[in-house]
């Protein structure tokens, strides 16, 4: 299928998730101050830890400020846009996969646009005012070069991020209950990426540069953009990352698909 169909369908769908989700306007509005309020007091508690310790292992106030919104920007976008992957073990569990299957449109798109996370338009404008922030106070001097840069980078980060989503959810394929806790585990390991990963051991750091790879949605980027000394190079693999993470995510999700048993008696 051409990429402009794919973008054409995508745009249809989400449209009608978007019309469904205004009926309930005050739920909308709840659910986007709450997201909000979540992240500006995450980001009171570090400056209250910042105003105690000015410098942690070489990183400032606002260069972890910056890892930290980017976990959140990228959650956010995740949310609004591709929150369907949160929706997948339902579908299992429900057997409600078997009309999507039916349609003449790529299954992986159908399951991004089940549903919108409301959410994650907190995430995003709040975690977009803080890296705006961060970036400002950080007296950086940009290039042309190092914009082009740092907007791939931000890309990357996206793509990893809802790759991981969607190969922590598509365990429902192998994990068949409603209870299904392992999509919450992986999810909650990027609170580790939050902070430089200087702070952890050796065990952490690998996990989170290599099985689930979160560090490339924030600190290898920050190496980049604020010029950390002896991580110089790193940055360079997050699109590699990036490509490696949706062609794992898209094979399991392919791989758990032929586990899928509908429903029964």
């Amino acid at each position: 299928m051409q990429l402009s169909r794919i973008i054409y369908l995508y745009k249809r769908m989400y449209a009608q998730q978007l019309k469904a989700i205004m009926e309930y306007n005050k739920d909308f509005y709840i659910l986007l101050c709450s997201a909000a309020l979540t992240q500006v007091l995450g980001f009171i508690f570090l400056n209250v830890i910042y105003n105690q310790i000015p410098d942690i292992n070489g990183w400032k106030f606002w260069e972890v400020s910056f890892m930290y919104a980017m976990i959140f920007l990228t959650e956010g976008i995740g949310s609004l846009f591709f929150e369907g992957t949160w929706r997948l073990s339902g579908l299992v569990n429900r057997g409600e996969l078997d009309r999507y299957l039916l349609r003449p449109v790529p299954i992986v798109l159908q399951v991004f646009c089940t549903g919108i996370g409301v959410n994650g338009l907190g995430n995003l404008l709040i975690g977009g005012v803080i890296i705006w922030q961060s970036l400002i106070h950080s007296h950086i001097h940009w290039s042309i070069a190092k914009i082009a840069i740092t907007l791939l980078l931000l890309v990357s980060a996206v793509i990893i991020r809802v790759s991981i989503n969607l190969v922590g959810n598509s365990a429902a394929f192998w994990i068949r209950n409603a209870g299904n806790a392992f999509p919450l585990m992986v999810h909650s390991m990027a609170d580790l990426a939050k902070y430089p990963v200087t702070l952890f051991n050796q065990g952490v750091r690998i996990l989170i540069s290599t099985v689930l790879p979160y560090a490339f949605i924030s600190f290898y980027p920050a190496t980049y953009i604020f010029e950390k000394s002896g991580w110089s190079g790193w940055w360079m693999l997050a699109p590699v990352v990036a490509f490696g993470s949706a062609a794992a995510a898209y094979c399991i999700f392919r791989f758990g698909l032929t586990r899928y048993e509908s429903t029964g008696n």
